[in-house]
């Protein structure tokens, strides 16, 4: 009989110690199995958790849109081709092409004259048009500014229309349209500075608004619109050098204008081979943009220098993969029941706050009702591991009175 207690003792203690530490165990597998197969900080790998989109073309008034818009198009189409939903992307047109009555074939803006692709694809959901597309609305989109003169969140704007990012987001921000030496020209009354791209940028940054950035504009002096850039964790991108023009790629004959520029056209044709799953880097893709450090681009075919800036951005860019841009495939982080309560809490109170303004939650009943919930789990823990105890010594014990 001292043979059994002794036994059904170990046995207890086993099932105490496997009902305390099960779960801990559990989530200490899974964050292993994430840190080995996910890419971490420390080799380059990114850290956001979510994906954003700022697609912009400020046309000119009275001109066909046409070429415009098949700038904006391929990066509306590869950003959502690549899994970026329409509810975190802000698409901004001054005008319709597809619906221009010099556009023969309604509804739809093709990349080539063939006709082969057409950009819009199925449906297309724009959130600013026409006269909202101005450099107010485009900084307040940025900056998050889209509040009352109280400087609470306006209830007339929809969700469509912010950008809710946050210190976990990878932001792609493209502008496209009529500019020139550090300027791009909105609605042909209205212009919007390198130094306003600049300022909107550190007002992101200091708000906590962006991960990462990445900015690319396609017009001529493009890279221009970069140089005053200051703020950490953005890589640039331009298709034209001070004193270029951004030319186009291909005519139409049926529509009587060009459909596509020569550098929208060569990085469609490159992000065209990029899937969700893809490990390419945005180095790869640059290499079509900083010919002179890279030496593998013929700049005959488009008429201009393309440019990169990366002395802001603080990764390697052999490291940092399209998908982590272009793409909304996120990371995945493993968060313990203590962690995730203050979360849950931030959010609803956020929430909160963006449907009803005037109402704010009371701190003692969200502090009473996480101490119930951590209390809860404790409980839960504790009383799992008695049971096991009670359950596996009733067994053993049986076993004994059998014997």
């Amino acid at each position: 009989m001292l043979f059994f207690s002794f036994f059904q003792f170990l046995l207890c203690l086993s099932s105490w110690a496997w009902g305390v530490y099960s779960s801990d165990t559990q989530e200490r597998l899974v964050k292993d199995f994430f840190d080995k197969n996910g890419p971490s900080s420390g080799s380059g790998g990114s850290t956001h958790t979510n994906n954003w989109a700022v697609l912009h073309m400020a046309n000119a008034l009275g001109i066909v849109p046409e070429r415009l818009h098949a700038k904006k198009a391929p990066r509306y189409r590869t950003v959502k081709r690549l899994g970026i939903p329409d509810s975190n992307i802000i698409l901004m047109l001054a005008d319709d092409a597809s619906c221009n009555s010099r556009n023969k074939f309604p509804g739809s803006v093709y990349a080539n004259p063939g006709r082969q692709l057409d950009l819009y694809g199925d449906n297309i959901e724009v959130d600013y048009h026409g006269y909202e597309v101005t450099v107010e609305n485009f900084i307040r989109v940025l900056t998050g500014c889209l509040t009352t003169d109280a400087g609470r969140m306006d209830p007339s704007v929809p969700r469509s229309k912010r950008l809710l990012s946050d210190e976990r987001s990878n932001i792609f921000v493209y502008m496209t349209g009529h500019g020139g030496n550090e300027f791009l020209k909105f609605q042909d009354n209205e212009e919007i500075s390198a130094f306003d791209v600049a300022d909107a940028f550190e007002q992101m940054y200091q708000k906590k608004r962006y991960n990462e950035i990445f900015f690319m504009i396609d017009t001529c002096q493009a890279n221009t619109m970069y140089s005053k850039l200051y703020s950490p964790n953005i890589l640039a991108a331009g298709s034209s050098q001070l004193g270029e023009n951004s030319y186009s790629h291909a005519n139409d004959n049926d529509i009587g204008v060009a459909v596509i520029d020569a550098f929208t056209h060569y990085t469609l044709e490159f992000m065209e081979k990029i899937n969700k799953t893809s490990q390419v880097s945005m180095q790869e893709l640059l290499i079509l943009c900083e010919c002179e450090q890279f030496n593998s681009f013929d700049v005959t075919k488009i008429n201009s220098h393309p440019g990169v800036r990366s002395d802001l951005f603080n990764r390697p860019l052999e490291h940092t993969r399209i998908t982590d841009f272009f793409g909304g495939v996120a990371q995945v982080e493993v968060m313990s029941p203590h962690d995730i309560v203050p979360l849950i809490s931030v959010n609803e109170t956020q929430e909160n706050v963006l449907e009803n303004p005037k109402a704010s939650s009371s701190p003692s009943l969200q502090a009473q009702s996480q101490t119930f919930y951590l209390d809860a789990v404790r409980d839960w823990k504790t009383a799992r591991a008695w049971g096991s105890v009670a359950l596996v010594g009733v067994m053993v014990g049986w076993i004994a009175l059998k014997q």
